[in-house]
């Protein structure tokens, strides 16, 4: 489940097309690594280049932990996009932070962990793009197997897929972003950046990717 403040979603999806981090393209789609044909790219890691934009994510993700959240011992983020998301929420929330690998270093002390997460700890995990969740998914899964829990998964943008919904019902475990694709295109056509034909289309995309995909 996906929750956002509307407030804060609107203003981040605005920063996130003024500093051109996220790309709206439906009539010339991007191809993505997957080879699926889209209508958007999202690059995050822009964000971190604009210092008003690196504020409004320190302060966005901070609000969210302190709004839903009891008690988190941890911030960790995944790496390695959530590195850097992390450390500005822990920054701001005097938390210790933490960032978890794909995989296990395969030299050294073979971590997958890297930092501290004492055993017990209630840990939340920050993500910079939620498409399907599968890579914050088995982050938190390393966390839970060294002995701690993970309260929930944050992160800057979702692109509010219905695998994705399901990959985080079936962890039982709460998603909050700051912004998400809907009030991105939403907040696009608002500004002109996009026309009404284009917006239909957009809004096609999101019900069934891989079909607008093959369209195209």
């Amino acid at each position: 489940m996906t929750v956002t403040n509307k407030q804060i979603a609107q203003q981040f999806a605005q920063r996130l097309l003024a500093i051109e981090a996220v790309s709206l393209s439906p009539d010339a789609p991007f191809t993505w690594a997957s080879g699926l044909h889209s209508p958007i790219y999202c690059d995050n890691r822009v964000t971190l280049s604009d210092p008003q934009t690196r504020d409004l994510i320190a302060s966005g993700l901070a609000d969210l932990v302190r709004a839903h959240f009891d008690q988190v011992d941890v911030v960790a983020g995944t790496a390695t996009a959530g590195i850097a998301h992390a450390a500005l929420a822990a920054d701001r929330l005097g938390a210790p932070m933490a960032y978890v690998r794909s995989a296990p270093k395969d030299h050294g002390r073979g971590n997958q962990i890297e930092g501290r997460i004492p055993v017990g700890s209630k840990v939340v995990m920050v993500e910079d793009l939620i498409s399907t969740g599968g890579s914050v998914l088995k982050a938190a899964e390393a966390v839970e197997r060294e002995g701690s829990t993970v309260v929930g998964v944050l992160a800057l943008f979702s692109y509010e897929l219905e695998k994705g919904h399901r990959a985080f019902e079936e962890a039982g475990l709460p998603l909050y972003t700051l912004s998400n694709y809907p009030t991105l295109i939403e907040v696009a056509a608002q500004s002109g950046l996009i026309t009404s034909q284009q917006l239909a289309t957009l809004q096609t995309w999101s019900s069934d990717p891989q079909a607008w995909s093959d369209a195209h």
